[in-house]
């Protein structure tokens, strides 16, 4: 029993590292070729990498917006794809909030790249709302108390001396209580 759990481990981690190097040549998988759509506030764009070759009259390919009342390509909204070879792109902008099918058509062949819905939500709009209660005139009177308020001379002279008495009088009670002849 021990002697076959042991030769179907090593069988095992054998065909493991067997398999290691034919993982590690085979490169990454080449995705399929279709159409990414994202929308930011009221404005729709596509790119797509399928139309990398340019027709004879020099276009990339045309998408197109449909709603959902539109049947076909021909219907909607369409724009011509810009781009490079490894990546075209078109946009929609003011597109009302609603659900919409994208339809990418490339030139040189007429073929379709791809199809995608996509949900537009309506751009949010700030608000803005004017406070009906009046402010202070004077500002907040916060903070130090009498910050605000201007104390003359003597009145800061009077506290200043209270302070100091106070603080003397601390003194005078603390070594007063340290002697020992004093209970």
């Amino acid at each position: 029993m021990r002697t076959t759990q042991l030769l179907l481990r090593s069988g095992l981690t054998v065909a493991a590292v067997a398999a290691l190097p034919l993982a590690l040549t085979a490169g990454p998988a080449a995705a399929a070729p279709g159409i990414s759509v994202s929308t930011s506030g009221s404005t729709v764009s596509v790119t797509t990498t399928a139309c990398s070759r340019t027709a004879p009259t020099g276009g990339w390919g045309t998408a197109s917006l449909l709603t959902s009342s539109q049947a076909n390509f021909s219907q909607g909204r369409q724009v011509a794809l810009s781009g490079t070879t490894s990546l075209q792109s078109a946009a929609w902008s003011s597109v009302s909030p609603g659900t919409y099918t994208v339809i990418v058509r490339c030139a040189f062949n007429n073929s379709t790249a791809g199809t995608q819905s996509i949900i537009v939500s309506g751009a949010a709009t700030p608000t803005i709302s004017a406070t009906a209660t009046a402010s202070p005139s004077r500002g907040v009177m916060g903070g130090l108390g009498g910050a605000t308020k201007d104390y003359g001379t003597l009145t800061l002279a009077v506290g200043g001396g209270l302070v100091a008495v106070g603080g003397v009088a601390a003194v005078w009670f603390l070594r007063r209580r340290s002697r020992p002849y004093r209970l």
